[in-house]
């Protein structure tokens, strides 16, 4: 017996997702991004989202139902994000997962965007082991999460202030590099030299390990990068922009992963996920390899196509829900714009 079909819809922010898996198979992913109407503001505008959103969601839902090559009868349920995100996006999201739910007369659940992030992976490596940690880093959120099942959730640690992605487009804008930041200082790292600058580990003292030993911190970072760029201007010189963005991009890699290790060890985990746009971080990338290589641990990170927000991401979390015979949302779900995250399902 074939496994359900899942529609998932992703409006969290300045995506607007839809996609068809079924099972651990993604059948179509389909995107339409808001995001060059939102750089010339530096940042995300959600009214601009929320429009944007209600343009698009029913073109973007034809076009992944044209290319997966079904039909909308042939959906077994919908998937949708309910949380964290921009209360306006995904109201625009609920509101169609709802009518659809409600046409189709197919059940409707409402998922958590943050752990769609992890979940992904299983779209490109398959199921999850029984235990996983996760680790989610984007512009609003910097998480370390411990899966059991997939979809029992415990919350280990997370930012305390500016969130990794975010800290990059601070640092971008600080730069003078064009919004988003992230995407800027990671081409501009692999030119610089990582260590040229010793800039600071937040929350890696002893004195911090006892409270907030899984906890992250990048607001101290974000100042230590905009003194030594105001230091170096007042005194004349030259802002060796490569070696800031190496040296900064250095000091988030290495304290999102070496907190991530000790946690892995802490719990007697031994697989990873790490997910979320700042995901996509190629310093990242290459630190969290060598590091689980070093500690005996199995990586697994999605491609990039898979790290920003996408449908996917939503259809295979509610394709997990589907198959552990969860029950289903009601349709009068609210959404929750902070979302816990020990919460995947409305």
């Amino acid at each position: 017996m074939a496994a359900p079909l899942v529609l998932g819809i992703e409006t969290s922010c300045d995506e607007t997702g839809v996609a068809l898996v079924r099972g651990y198979d993604l059948l179509v992913d389909a995107v339409a991004s808001s995001v060059d109407e939102h750089a010339r503001f530096g940042g995300i505008i959600p009214e601009i989202a929320s429009r944007a959103h209600l343009e698009a969601m029913v073109p973007t839902i034809e076009r992944a139902l044209a290319t997966a090559d079904v039909s909308l009868g042939a959906v077994d349920a919908i998937a949708v994000t309910a949380g964290p995100g921009l209360v306006g996006p995904l109201t625009v999201g609920a509101s169609a997962a709802k009518a659809l739910a409600l046409a189709l007369d197919k059940p409707l659940y409402g998922v958590n965007h943050v752990i769609g992030h992890a979940v992904v992976d299983e779209l490109v490596d398959g199921a999850f082991p029984e235990r996983v940690m996760a680790l989610v880093v984007s512009g609003g959120h910097s998480s370390l999460l411990l899966l059991d099942d997939t979809v029992r959730v415990t919350e280990l640690g997370s930012t305390l202030d500016d969130a990794a992605g975010e800290a990059f487009d601070k640092v971008g804008r600080l730069l003078g590099l064009p919004y988003p930041g992230g995407p800027h200082i990671d081409r501009l790292a692999r030119e610089g030299d990582p260590t040229a600058i010793r800039f600071p580990r937040g929350l890696t003292a002893a004195k911090d390990q006892a409270a907030h030993a899984a906890d992250f911190s990048f607001s101290g970072l974000k100042t230590a990068v905009a003194r030594w760029v105001e230091a170096r201007q007042d005194a004349g010189l030259e802002v060796p922009l490569p070696d800031v963005a190496a040296s900064f991009a250095e000091a988030v890699a290495d304290v999102l992963t070496a907190k991530t290790i000790a946690a892995c060890r802490a719990h007697g985990v031994d697989t990873l996920v790490v997910g979320g746009g700042f995901s996509a971080n190629s310093q990242l990338r290459d630190m969290a390899a060598k590091r689980c290589a070093e500690a005996g641990i199995t990586l697994r990170i999605p491609p990039i196509r898979y790290c920003t927000d996408n449908g996917a991401m939503i259809a295979a979390l509610g394709s997990a829900v589907v198959r552990r015979g969860l029950p289903p949302s009601s349709l009068d779900l609210p959404v929750d714009s902070s979302m816990p995250l020990t919460q995947v399902l409305v």
